[in-house]
């Protein structure tokens, strides 16, 4: 009788001891997957705030030959300001593409300053603006895949229940406003 109940006793502890591992496995493993979508939404920032850091050399290299085109340069100056003060991934978002719109207009007022384009100081500030768009770019992508990664196994069972027990809930996509897929309109046309 008492091996009997000793082999029930050893089998329970068993299937605990393994029922244990499992979640403490599913935890860690949406641990790292939430830590994966936080690193992939620091770089973002990292990125965004180069691109913030450039800006005012940019706009002050600008200014000293497009005195007039203040709306612009205001605009810019804005967009910068709601990306710095941005709360959320969304928020984030929303300011990233108004910025990123209100840089493609820059360009566009930059064409009508030949002299402008051929300043050295200009070209460097361009570059490195440019690579910088391409960096951001890629840690876009990045988050996204790190954010699909992490929703999708928070979705799938059985670690689904454990999500939820845990409170793991899904996180927002960087996602590219609504007025970021229309092309922006550009006039060479000096008036």
């Amino acid at each position: 009788m008492k091996k009997k109940t000793l082999t029930t006793l050893a089998i329970i502890a068993g299937i605990l001891i393994v029922l244990i591992a499992s979640i403490a496995g599913s935890y860690n493993k949406l641990v790292d997957l939430e830590q994966a979508v936080k690193t992939a939404e620091a770089d973002i920032d990292t990125d965004l705030q180069r691109r913030n850091d450039l800006i005012p050399n940019l706009v002050e290299t600008v200014k000293g030959f497009a005195a007039q085109e203040k709306d612009i340069l205001n605009e810019i100056a804005n967009a910068r300001s709601r990306l710095v003060n941005a709360g959320n991934v969304t928020e984030m978002a929303e300011a990233d593409n108004q910025l990123s719109n209100a840089l493609s207009r820059l360009l566009v007022v930059v064409e009508r300053y030949p002299e402008l384009k051929s300043n050295q100081n200009f070209r460097d500030l361009m570059v490195a603006l440019e690579g910088t768009e391409n960096r951001i770019a890629i840690k876009r992508q990045d988050y996204n895949k790190a954010v699909d990664n992490y929703n999708t196994t928070i979705r799938k069972f059985p670690t689904s229940i454990i999500a939820n027990i845990f409170r793991f809930t899904e996180k927002p996509y960087y996602k590219a406003s609504a007025g970021a897929k229309e092309v922006p309109k550009v006039d060479f046309n000096v008036k």
